[in-house]
C-alpha cells in the first residue's frame, strides 16, 4: 500500500506537467494561427503581383517588338549605306590614285602598292558587277600604267645600283685568309639591303598580281652584264697593274695595321718564271755562263706577259665561283621558288662562256706552240688545269641544278686541257729522242746541251703538278705503255693508296723515260766531236748536269720508284767518261813514261841514238802538254767540284810520270841546248793544268 504523502506529492507532479503541456499546446495553436494568417497574407500579395507583372508584361512586348523591328530596320539602312560607300569608292580609285600612279613608284614604293591593291579591287569589282562600266576602263588603264612602272622601277633600280665589283675587293674576297676580317662589311654586298627589299616586294607583286614574269629575263640580263664586267674588270687589274713577282696585293691588305696578319694570295707555283729562275739558278751555279743555257722559258718581257695572263686566268676562274655563290643567294629572295635554277643559268651564261673560250683559246695557243715544237707551252696549262680541278668541286656545287649543258663546260676544258698536256708529255719525250745531233748546234766547249738543260727543266715543273701530269699520262692509257698494272688488285692495296702509287709510278716511268732518251741522244751528240776527249767531256758535264739537277730536287725520289740505284748509274758514267778524257793525256805521259829505261848519270858519255831519244822524249812532251793545254783551256765543266776533281787527278798523273823522268835526264848531259827541251819545270807543269777550263787563264 503506497503511502499518502507520495501519492499526493506524484499527483502533483503529474498536474504541473499536465500544465506545462497544455500551455505548450496552447503555444504551438497560436503559432498556427499567425502562421496561416502570414501564409494568407503572402498569397494575397503574390497574388496581386502576379496580376501587375501580367499587366506589365501585356504592355512591354508590343513596345519590345517595335523597338526589334526599328532595330533591324536601322541596321538594314546603316549596311545599305555602307555598301552604298564602299561601291560609291571604287569609282573615286581612279581618281585618288591616278596622280600617285602617273608620279612612279620612286621613294615610295609601299604607298604605290597599296594605290595599286586599291586600283585591283575596283578592276574586280566594275569587272564582276558592272563590265559595261566606263570606269573598268579606266581603272583597268591605271593598273596596267602602274604595272609598267613597277616593271621600269625594278629594271631602274637593278641598273643604278649594279655597278662592277672592284678588282680590290674580288682579290680580298678570294684570298682566302679566314683570320683576316673584312674591312667594310657592306663592300661584298652586291645591293644594299633597302634596295633588294624593294625589288622583292616589287617581284613578289608582279607575281602575284601582275600575273608577269618577264622581269626575271630583266634580273639575269643586267646582273649577268653586271658579273661579265666584274670579271673583265678584274682581268683588267691584272693587265695594268701586274708587278714582277705575278701576284697581286689589294691596298686592303697592303694598308692593314701590323698587328693584323697579311693575308695570302692564291697559290699558284710552278709558271714560266719559276722556269726562268731554274734556268738562272743553274746558270750561275753550273754552268758558269757557258753555252748550253735552255731556250725553254720565253724573254723576260713575254715571260712577265704569260704570268699575268695566267695569275689572272686562275683569279678569275676563283672569283667567278665566288661571285657566283653571292649571286644565287641575293637571287633566292627576289626570283621564285621555281625560277631561280633557270634564271641563274641564265645569268652566269656569259661570264661562264667568257673563262672557257678564254681557256680554249689558251689550249688552242698551247697547241699550236707544241706544233711548233715549243713544249714550254705546256706549263702554261699546269697551273691552270690544277687549279681548275681544285675547283671543279666548287663549280659543280654552285651548278647544281643548272643545264647539263652548263655543267659540261667545266669538265670539257679540263679534259680538253688534259689531252693537249698528255700530247705535250709525249712529244717532249719523242724530241728528247729524236733530237737531231747537228754539228752547229752543239756547244763548242762540250758544256751542257740546251736539250739537257730543257729536259730537266721541263721535269722540275712536273714537281709542283705531279697529280695533274699524272692525270694527263693516265688520260693516254700510258699505264699500258709501261706496264704498269691498272687493277688495284695486283697491288695488294686499298684504292686510295694504290691511286697514290699509281700515279708516283706513272710520273716515275715517264721521267726515267725521259732520262733515258736524253741519255741515248747525248750519247749519239757526242760522236759530232771528232776530238774522242771533247765528246767525253761533253757527256762527263751532261750527265753530272743531270745528276745534280736530280738531286737537289725532288726529282731523285720519284726516279728511285722505278730505279732504286739512279744516282750510282750517273756516277758509275761519269767515271766512265772521265776515264776515256784521260786517256787523251797519254800522248803527253806516254813519251815520259820510261819504267824500263836505264838510269844514266851525269858523267855518263851517251851515245847519239841516246840523245836523240831523250831530245825527243822531251820534244814530244812539250808539245803534247801545249796542245792540249792550249785546247783544253777553251773547254768547259762547269761544276766546280767536278772540274777541281779533273785538275787534280791530272796534275797528279801527268806530274807523277813528269817529275820521275825529269830527274832521271835533266842532269844528263844530252844537249848543248837545255832550255830548248827542258821547258817546264813540274811546278810550272801543275799551274798549266790548272788552267784547264778557263778561258780567262
Amino acid at each position: 500500500m503506497i503511502p499518502t504523502e507520495d501519492a499526493s506529492a506524484r499527483k502533483r507532479h503529474i498536474e504541473e506537467k499536465l500544465q506545462q503541456e497544455q500551455e505548450t499546446l496552447s503555444f504551438i495553436r497560436e503559432s498556427l494561427e499567425k502562421s496561416d494568417q502570414l501564409t494568407k497574407n503572402m498569397v494575397s500579395i503574390l497574388s496581386s503581383f502576379e496580376s501587375r507583372l501580367m499587366q506589365l508584361e501585356n504592355s512591354i512586348i508590343p513596345v519590345h517588338k517595335q523597338t526589334e523591328n526599328l532595330q533591324r530596320l536601322q541596321d538594314n539602312v546603316e549596311k545599305t549605306l555602307s555598301c552604298l560607300d564602299h561601291v560609291i569608292s571604287y569609282y573615286h580609285v581612279a581618281k585618288d590614285t591616278e596622280k600617285i600612279i602617273k608620279e612612279g613608284p620612286a621613294g615610295r614604293l609601299e604607298e604605290y602598292l597599296n594605290c595599286m591593291a586599291k586600283i585591283q579591287k575596283a578592276v574586280e569589282y566594275f569587272q564582276d558587277n558592272n563590265p559595261d562600266s566606263p570606269e573598268l576602263n579606266r581603272v583597268k588603264f591605271l593598273f596596267e600604267k602602274g604595272k609598267e612602272s613597277l616593271e621600269s622601277e625594278f629594271r631602274n633600280l637593278l641598273t643604278r645600283h649594279c655597278k662592277a665589283v672592284s678588282p680590290v675587293v674580288i682579290l680580298d674576297l678570294i684570298a682566302g685568309d679566314d683570320e683576316i676580317e673584312t674591312t667594310d662589311d657592306t663592300a661584298l654586298n652586291l645591293l644594299p639591303e633597302n634596295i633588294q627589299r624593294d625589288l622583292i616586294c616589287i617581284s613578289m607583286w608582279l607575281v602575284e598580281y601582275g600575273r608577269n614574269l618577264d622581269f626575271m629575263n630583266v634580273y639575269y640580263q643586267i646582273r649577268s652584264n653586271q658579273l661579265d664586267r666584274t670579271i673583265k674588270g678584274l682581268k683588267e687589274h691584272f693587265r695594268k697593274n701586274s708587278s714582277s713577282s705575278g701576284v697581286l696585293y689589294s691596298p686592303a691588305i697592303q694598308n692593314k695595321r701590323k698587328d693584323t696578319p697579311s693575308k695570302k694570295a692564291i697559290k699558284r707555283p710552278g709558271t714560266i718564271r719559276k722556269a726562268q729562275n731554274l734556268l738562272k739558278q743553274y746558270s750561275q751555279h753550273g754552268l758558269d755562263g757557258k753555252k748550253g743555257v735552255s731556250n725553254l722559258a720565253p724573254t723576260e718581257g713575254k715571260e712577265d706577259m704569260l704570268d699575268s695572263e695566267i695569275d689572272s686566268y686562275i683569279h678569275c676562274v676563283s672569283a667567278f665561283v665566288k661571285l657566283a655563290q653571292i649571286e644565287y643567294q641575293l637571287l633566292m629572295g627576289i626570283i621564285p621558288e621555281h625560277h631561280q635554277k633557270k634564271t641563274f643559268d641564265s645569268l652566269i651564261q656569259e661570264a661562264l662562256d667568257g673563262l672557257m673560250v678564254e681557256g680554249e683559246n689558251i689550249v688552242s695557243t698551247a697547241r699550236r706552240a707544241i706544233m711548233r715544237h715549243d713544249y714550254s707551252a705546256v706549263l702554261t696549262i699546269f697551273p691552270i688545269l690544277k687549279h681548275l680541278k681544285q675547283m671543279k668541286q666548287e663549280f659543280d656545287q654552285v651548278l647544281q641544278g643548272t643545264a647539263a649543258s652548263t655543267k659540261n663546260k667545266l669538265p670539257v676544258l679540263i679534259t680538253s686541257m688534259e689531252t693537249t698536256g698528255a700530247k705535250a708529255l709525249e712529244e717532249f719525250a719523242d724530241s728528247i729522242k729524236n733530237d737531231p745531233d747537228k754539228e752547229y748546234n752543239m756547244p763548242k766547249d762540250g758544256t751542257v746541251h740546251e736539250l739537257t738543260s730543257n729536259a730537266i727543266l721541263f721535269l722540275q715543273q712536273l714537281l709542283d703538278f705531279q697529280e695533274t701530269a699524272s692525270a694527263m699520262l693516265a688520260s693516254q692509257v700510258l699505264g699500258d705503255t709501261y706496264n704498269i698494272p691498272l687493277d688495284p688488285r695486283e697491288t695488294g692495296s686499298s684504292t686510295s693508296t694504290y691511286n697514290f702509287e699509281f700515279s708516283r709510278r706513272l710520273l716515275s716511268n715517264y721521267i726515267c723515260k725521259i732520262l733515258g732518251n736524253l741519255q741515248l741522244n747525248l750519247h749519239s751528240k757526242a760522236k759530232v766531236y771528232e776530238d774522242t776527249a771533247l765528246g767525253a767531256v761533253f757527256l762527263l758535264n751532261n750527265f753530272n748536269y743531270i745528276l745534280k739537277s736530280l738531286e737537289k730536287s725532288e726529282l731523285i725520289q720519284l726516279v728511285a720508284v722505278t730505279q732504286k740505284n739512279a744516282d750510282k748509274t750517273y756516277k758509275a758514267h761519269i767515271d766512265e767518261q772521265l776515264q776515256i778524257y784521260q786517256r787523251s793525256w797519254l800522248k803527253v805521259t806516254s813519251p815520259v813514261n820510261e819504267i824500263n829505261m836505264p838510269v844514266l848519270q851525269s858523267t855518263t858519255k851517251l851515245k847519239d841514238k841516246e840523245r836523240q831519244a831523250i831530245k825527243d822524249r822531251f820534244k814530244a812532251f812539250n808539245d803534247g802538254l801545249e796542245e792540249l793545254c792550249k785546247i783544253q783551256k777553251s773547254w768547259a765543266i762547269p761544276d766546280k767540284e767536278q772540274r777541281d776533281k779533273i785538275r787534280h787527278a791530272q796534275k797528279e798523273n801527268v806530274t807523277g810520270v813528269y817529275k820521275n823522268f825529269w830527274q832521271r835526264y835533266s842532269n844528263v848531259p844530252f844537249t848543248k841546248n837545255t832550255e830548248k827541251y827542258i821547258k817546264y819545270r813540274v811546278e810550272q807543269v801543275e799551274d798549266m793544268i790548272e788552267k784547264l777550263f778557263d778561258t780567262s787563264a
